[in-house]
């Protein structure tokens, strides 16, 4: 006879365990100590098993025969209710394990030891603080339950300061941390992908850059000139002969150099696409390096931090200097330096544009074209470099004349 909900509330406990069934194998268990619970006795691949539904009155009669029903289901279809409960057991405490700062951490993790595919130590550490600023958003929520409105709340936070652009990318590198955990089967969609356009756009500046031949002339006599510290003005001097990114020149290593080959090999580690660079060194940059290795070598970094030898110099000395030098960041900044010999390398006519990107160390979609452009152009790369050297003497002196890529000469 089927259970009613008067006849449970009226069970009474007595010394030993009382069942109370209520058909299909769905029993109410009365325990001595006046509990009512819900249990589902089964077989399934020939084993009589016994099922926990809950306890009355928190799950009634009519939800324990919901339960009852859904468990009958799975046995038909040849699943085991007591094993799929424990596996949701197991999926939830997983899943509240997996917080948004957890799994960013891991995230952050693993792109830091992916090699050549990995982050750069100054994109890493820029990403692990943009990520940072979403933990009093989302940090400690589950992966699984974070709703895009959670998301477009914590950015906006960052965005209402006024920080257009780190919150764009902040925004990006969230769908990165997303789009790991659907990788890894621990989310089914990334949830920032109907938040595209919901963030102001920030107006896109370009660094400051001196590209007038000019007016690169006037900068290179203020170099000559500054009168700061020895480290700081050899690194500005160095910068438009070379024109690596600013993190790359102060994190040069004199193991790098090869003064005598007249090579600087920059590891995949300390390049922004991850992979080695190797940049040709002209007379005059040789020169700059035996003028550093004197007071800083043979060993450790080529500019040094001020406090420390076993840190580099900051990232913010070569901009420093340069607003020393009365020159305000729209005007030149140290990664102008790239722009600068971009445009008149470019604008020379006299080299390869697929040389001068592979003298700046962009990367290439096409690995086949860039593995064949690596090799076909290092000679051009060298001379170029020389003449580029020589061109930057010309403009110092506040000549314009043309340099013949052959001879160096005037």
């Amino acid at each position: 006879m089927a259970l009613t909900d008067l006849a449970i509330r009226n069970a009474k406990p007595g010394p030993k365990p009382i069942k109370l069934a209520d058909g299909a194998g769905m029993f109410l268990l009365v325990t001595p100590a006046g509990g009512k619970l819900w249990r589902l006795k089964y077989r399934i691949d020939g084993r009589e098993k016994l099922l926990a539904m809950g306890a009355y009155p928190e799950v009634s009669l009519s939800n324990a025969r919901k339960r009852r029903e859904e468990a009958r289901t799975m046995i038909a279809l040849g699943k085991d209710p007591s094993r799929e409960k424990q596996r949701d057991k197991l999926r939830s405490r997983a899943q509240a394990a997996d917080t948004f700062t957890a799994i960013a951490d891991e995230y952050c993790a693993k792109r830091r030891r992916d090699g050549e595919k990995g982050w750069a130590p100054a994109t890493a550490t820029r990403s692990e603080y943009l990520l940072s600023l979403l933990n009093s958003g989302i940090g400690r929520l589950a992966i699984a339950d974070i709703e895009p409105s959670d998301i477009l709340a914590a950015v906006r936070k960052i965005e209402s300061k006024g920080n257009l652009e780190s919150a764009r990318r902040t925004l990006q590198l969230a769908s990165m941390v997303f789009r790991y955990a659907v990788a890894t089967a621990r989310l089914r969609s990334d949830p920032t992908r109907d938040l595209r356009g919901a963030l102001t756009a920030p107006t896109v500046t370009h660094y400051g850059a001196i590209t007038d031949a000019s007016r690169v002339g006037e900068l290179l006599r203020a170099i000559d000139g500054y009168d700061g510290q020895g480290h700081t003005k050899l690194a500005m001097q160095l910068a438009p002969h070379v024109f690596v990114r600013p993190g790359e020149l102060r994190h040069a290593d004199w193991s790098e150099i090869d003064l005598e080959n007249a090579i600087w090999t920059i590891p995949s580690e300390k390049m922004k696409m991850r992979k080695a660079h190797v940049v040709p060194l002209s007379r005059q940059v040789i020169a700059f390096f035996k003028k550093a290795k004197s007071h800083t070598g043979p060993s450790g970094y080529v500019f040094p931090s001020l406090r420390s030898r076993a840190r580099p110099m900051s990232e913010n000395t070569v901009n420093a200097g340069l607003r020393r030098l009365g020159y305000t960041s729209q005007e030149m900044t140290a990664h102008g330096f790239r722009a600068m010999a971009s445009t008149l390398l470019n604008e020379s006519g006299k080299w390869h544009p697929d040389a001068i990107e592979r003298a700046l160390a962009h990367a290439d979609g096409d690995k086949v074209r860039a593995a064949y452009h690596r090799g076909a152009h290092w000679q051009e790369r060298v001379e170029m470099a020389q003449w580029w050297s020589d061109y930057l003497d010309q403009l110092r002196v506040g000549s314009e004349k043309n340099i013949s890529s052959d001879t160096g000469q005037i």
